[in-house]
């Protein structure tokens, strides 16, 4: 808004300190290296075969194998070395690692102390206590591996993780990370500058993501060097997308926001963008808080605007990520302009509005069949602040509409007195719905007569949407409304 109740403030940047880790995920490289493995209990012999798998020389001590032990010494028999006897000092010269799968404490005490006084970083299974590093559950996709820790606190939730992430990465994501492993090279021979590099990865993830059930071919590559150094002769590559967040349920994000969070450079967020919707971009990626809220301390639009776009000129990939819809109540069309001015390219990517998010929440159509034949969506007021005197107050009061006004809480009085003198019934249901679809939600329930005073009873902080029409009553048969000497007592209703 540009009137004068508006206070102005620069952009900030922002993003939080990682929060703490129970332990640090590392991947550890054992090829050709020594794991020492010295075995007394159940699993040694799968902890051999994890190590032999990573590429280890596996040196396993068991004084009695069992004979899964054996069949693995057999099956492996240039990695894994079976020495069926009690351990020995000398059994820990020139290991790199070392695991005790030893059910007796002392002995599991004996082998860490043994491990730590030749600096080998030791694992005692089951006793985290002797434990320099932890086993984690595991999804393999090599060279694409993610671990999975619970710190040792709840392993039985570790691998309920590890089984949602295998569905949701098939099998040929293996040979995805294959190629790009393959690539690297040719990738890093092309000329390409950081900027251009950095892009071919992005898109690679992209065509990965789309086509996870095959591996990519050589003409894939070619054809993602040609698109990226095309870019870079046409501008640096750099692009702006609207995104919308929705009213505030990240789960509410459509898969392409999704997707564009993951691959931006920088993110300019409002206020009303929930944090959980930040948590889906890179942990590089630059967030920069540009928040506008009415009779509030906000950024200028031209500001913004001005500075999505020299962002993306400098090559980074911006998203301007909108609460709500960016095409409802969202000053997109400045933000559009601003960008092909300046030849930048700019896409659109729709989010739930709030009011259909608030029509979710209570379980009620918008057009419900016989009683709403249209659904409007209105503002409280204009860019200085004040309730629009453009209005059509005909259409306000018109018994066939579901109406949504947006940004609507510090005008409650003045426009409901308004309309209902201009002919909306006092007695048309409404809504009052402060922070749609979030946790924290409220829903005040009252009539175009109550819902003023109703709202002022609801003293939770964020955005208020207003809703009137039958198709917010309680049957689809109510018909026109009774008139009534005085409006039905209103009522509040908390949603948590």
């Amino acid at each position: 808004m540009n009137g004068t109740s508006q206070r102005i403030r620069p952009p900030r940047e922002t993003g939080a300190r990682m929060g703490d880790l129970a332990t640090l995920p590392v991947f550890l490289k054992l090829g050709g290296k020594t794991a020492l493995v010295a075995g007394g209990s159940a699993g040694t012999a799968w902890k051999a075969e994890l190590l032999a798998a990573a590429g280890a020389q596996v040196r396993l001590v068991w004084h009695e194998p069992d004979s899964e032990a054996v069949r693995l010494a057999a099956d492996w028999p240039d990695r894994v070395t079976l020495l069926a006897r009690a351990l020995e000092p000398g059994d820990f010269d020139g290991a790199a690692i070392a695991i005790g799968a030893l059910e007796d404490e002392a002995e599991g005490a004996a082998f860490a102390a043994a491990a730590r006084a030749r600096g080998i970083p030791v694992n005692v299974v089951d006793k985290p206590a002797f434990c320099d590093f932890q086993f984690g559950a595991i999804v393999n996709r090599s060279p694409l591996v993610i671990g999975i820790s619970t710190d040792g606190g709840a392993p039985p939730l570790g691998q309920a993780v590890r089984s949602m992430i295998e569905t949701l990465l098939p099998a040929g994501f293996a040979g995805w990370a294959k190629a790009a492993k393959a690539w690297r090279g040719r990738v890093m021979s092309a000329g390409l500058d950081g900027a251009a590099r950095k892009a071919f990865w992005r898109r690679f993830a992209g065509l990965a993501m789309a086509h996870s059930d095959r591996p990519p071919c050589a003409v894939e590559r070619e054809a993602l060097l040609v698109e990226v150094e095309r870019g870079a002769t046409q501008g640096g590559g750099g692009s702006i997308a609207l995104v919308g967040a929705g009213p505030g349920d990240p789960e509410l994000l459509t898969l392409k926001a999704v997707r564009l969070l993951r691959e931006a450079d920088v993110i300019l967020y409002d206020d009303l963008v929930a944090e959980e919707a930040l948590a889906f971009a890179r942990r590089e990626a630059r967030k920069i808080h540009v928040g506008k809220r009415g009779g509030q301390i906000s950024c200028a639009q031209g500001d913004i605007s001005a500075l999505a776009v020299t962002l993306a000129l400098e090559g980074a990939r911006v998203v301007r990520l909108k609460g709500g819809d960016p095409l409802v109540f969202g000053r997109a069309d400045e933000e559009i302009a601003a960008a092909k001015a300046a030849g930048v390219p700019i896409m659109i990517v729709n989010g739930v509005s709030a009011g259909f998010g608030a029509a979710a929440a209570l379980g009620v159509s918008l057009t419900r069949r016989g009683v709403a034949r249209r659904v409007q969506f209105l503002t409280a007021h204009d860019a200085d602040g004040e309730v629009p005197p453009s209005l059509h107050l005909p259409s306000i009061a018109d018994p066939d509409a579901t109406t949504c006004v947006y940004m609507a809480r510090r005008k409650l009085d003045r426009i409901m007195s308004a309309w209902i003198a201009a002919g909306l019934h006092p007695d048309t249901p409404a809504r009052f719905v402060v922070n749609a679809t979030r946790p924290d939600m409220r829903i005040v329930v009252s009539t175009a007569a109550g819902i003023a005073e109703a709202a002022r009873g609801c003293t939770a902080e964020g955005p208020g949407l207003l809703m009137l029409g039958l198709a917010l009553g309680p049957s689809a048969d109510l018909g026109p409304p009774s008139v009534a000497a005085t409006p039905p007592r209103s009522a509040t209703r908390d949603v948590a």
